[in-house]
């Protein structure tokens, strides 16, 4: 690994990602792109061996760096780095292309000896992604034939739940729908999980699906 890029929007986290690279490859010029066009302009105009990735960008989704990374530059690995582990962010970046999908609440040592193992070929995923593909694919059918029906009185969504499955179903990102409420990403992540989970749902077009419904959006 000779050229690495890191996107990522927040200072200390770019930081302990440079980190992370340099114990892994110690060699290895690391560029910076704190947002989604910034990354996609670094990707047009430079060649890289590997890529982490947040999805969650100031500016747009990291999926699209991924993408553009796989297409542009099909040697190179984009690895996800997130705190995102529900299927609404999981699937999109696979399914643009990224050779790795990585938790963020790894030890760093950890973190260190997956990016080593990328160089034997060997794509990586966090044990609680692996077991969340593994899951989908096993239950997949089930999932698509239990979602609520409409009228379905039995799940219950509180206000602000309600209102965060209704902005989700009108594709806003989460930094939008924490800006729009004035709270942290964190809690938002906290609230989709929790509607995801109530509704029995794993994925965006499933929960626009339901908002749907709920009369909440129109289909």
């Amino acid at each position: 690994m000779q050229h690495a890029l890191i996107v990522e929007d927040l200072p200390h986290v770019r930081e302990w990602l440079g980190s992370v690279l340099k114990a892994a490859f110690p060699q290895v010029q690391v560029s910076l792109a704190s947002r989604r066009d910034t990354a996609l302009r670094c990707v047009a105009e430079h060649a890289f061996d590997l890529a982490l990735i947040d999805l969650d960008l100031p500016d747009g989704s990291g999926v699209d760096v991924v993408g553009a990374l796989h297409h542009h530059q099909p040697r190179a690995l984009p690895v996800v780095v997130t705190i995102y582990d529900d299927d609404a962010h999981l699937f999109p970046a696979l399914q643009a292309g990224a050779f790795g999908y990585l938790l963020k609440d790894q030890p760093t040592e950890v973190l260190v000896a997956q990016l080593l193992r990328l160089l034997d070929g060997e794509p990586q995923l966090s044990p609680p992604i692996a077991r969340r593909v593994l899951a989908h694919f096993a239950n997949g059918a089930q999932l698509r034939t239990t979602l609520p029906r409409p009228g379905d009185d039995a799940v219950h969504l509180t206000e602000r739940e309600t209102e965060v499955l209704q902005r989700v179903a009108k594709g806003y990102t989460l930094l939008e729908i924490a800006q729009q409420f004035g709270l942290s990403r964190h809690t938002v992540d906290h609230y989709i999980k929790q509607v995801y989970r109530k509704l029995n749902v794993s994925s965006r077009a499933e929960a626009t699906l339901e908002a749907a419904r709920r009369g909440l959006v129109h289909p």
